[in-house]
Parts: C-alpha cells; sequence; structure tokens
C-alpha cells in the first residue's frame, strides 16, 4: 500500500462509530450538544419504563407520588393472568441494566473511533458520553437499599412498579437532568482528571463520576420525598 492510499485507509469515515458517538446525529447541533445528548439519555430511560407500563396505566405517568401509586397498581393489578405479573416485573431494571452496559461499551469504543477520526481529544459532536452519564443518574438512585424484604414477591412488584413510574415522572427525570448537567458542567474533582484517561475512557469516565455525583443528591433528594 502506498504512503497516500494509507493515509486514505486511516482517514476513512468510521459512519458507524460516529452514529454512535453522536446519539444518532444529536452531536451535530449547532449549540449545546452535550444538552442535548443528556436530554437522549432522558428520553431512553423514559421509553424503557413506558415499555413496562400498559397504555390503560399511562395516566399515572406524570404522578407526583410514584411510590403511593405503585403500591395501588401492585393491589390492583397484581392478580393471577395480569401482564403486569411475573416476567414482566423484570423489565424496568432488564432495560435499564441493558442500556448501562450497551452504552458504556459501546460508548468508550465509538468515543476512541470519533477522537481518532476528528483528529481531537475529545470532540465536542460526540455526546454518547452525556447520554450514559445521564442514565446513570437517573437509574442508580432507584437501587432497592431501602427495601429490606425485597426477595418477597409483593415487595418486588411494588419496587418494579415504583421503579417504571419514578422513570417517568416528570420531577423526578427533570432534576436528575438539571444535577447531571451541573456536575458534567462544573467538573468537580476528580471528574476533570479522568478527561487524562486514554481514549475513549477519557471521553467516558469524566461523564460516569459526573452522573455517579448527581445520582448521589437525586437518591437524597428521593429519601426527603422531594421529588
Amino acid at each position: 500500500m502506498t504512503p497516500s492510499a494509507e493515509a486514505s485507509a486511516q482517514k476513512q469515515k468510521p459512519s458507524f462509530a460516529l452514529l454512535i458517538a453522536t446519539a444518532l446525529g444529536v452531536g451535530y447541533a449547532p449549540k449545546a450538544p452535550g444538552t442535548f445528548g443528556s436530554l437522549v439519555g432522558v428520553i431512553t430511560i423514559f421509553l424503557s419504563a413506558v415499555f413496562f407500563l400498559r397504555p390503560a396505566h399511562w395516566t399515572s405517568l406524570f404522578s407526583l407520588h410514584p411510590l403511593q401509586d405503585s403500591a395501588l397498581m401492585d393491589q390492583h393489578f397484581l392478580v393471577p393472568g395480569s401482564d403486569i405479573h411475573d416476567a414482566a416485573m423484570w423489565l424496568p431494571l432488564v432495560c435499564a441494566f441493558l442500556l448501562l452496559i450497551f452504552l458504556a461499551l459501546a460508548g468508550v469504543w465509538a468515543s476512541q473511533k470519533a477522537a481518532d477520526y476528528s483528529g481531537l481529544k475529545d470532540p465536542q459532536f460526540v455526546v454518547i458520553d452525556e447520554v450514559a452519564g445521564q442514565h446513570l443518574t437517573l437509574v442508580l438512585p432507584l437501587i432497592p437499599i431501602a427495601l429490606p424484604h425485597l426477595a418477597s414477591h409483593e415487595d418486588f412488584s411494588i419496587y418494579a412498579i415504583f421503579t417504571a413510574l419514578s422513570l417517568v415522572n416528570w420531577k423526578y427525570l427533570l432534576v436528575g437532568f438539571v444535577l447531571f448537567r451541573v456536575f458534567d458542567i462544573w467538573k468537580p474533582y476528580p471528574i476533570k482528571k479522568l478527561e487524562n484517561l486514554p481514549g475513549g475512557w477519557g471521553i467516558m469516565a469524566d461523564d460516569w463520576l459526573a452522573g455517579v455525583y448527581a445520582a448521589i443528591l437525586l437518591r437524597a433528594a428521593l429519601h426527603f420525598g422531594l421529588v
């Protein structure tokens, strides 16, 4: 291969990687691409919860009291043959954690490809890191550390519905979105240092930690009934 052909091959556009890195093109927004990337994270987690809830339950989607509504829904719908019984209970958790794993693995790979192609360490159009960080912010606070008897079917069913209702609750989503944007822009210690990690890890890791910081405050807001 001649030097010119080799250089051309190295600069070949990684279309699939760019599709992931830009969150299906959202990263090309002329202004505030990171904010739009975070909104993609909110939308994906919202849709994963909507997938769990039947259309008949959508009147409860924007409730201000998801835990109370989850108990009522549990009492009313958990009967033999109900479509919210059995395996469907796992859907909010399965969807959420599958998305987390995909965003982590695909994000590191795609952001590295995008950075190599652009010649920039952290291209502004790469927003898969914001998508992943926002996803962490919204999922981590719902880990059931406050439900000691989750092993019983009754408690787990309430928790599953509470999770789904929380992920479509506008106050929860809004507070989580704002908190993540604050930490992603502010970058308190040691978030900034994580940007020095090599390749895609440096692009993704700082947003992961921003998501963890935001999740801690969102969990506190849940604990004190603020969302």
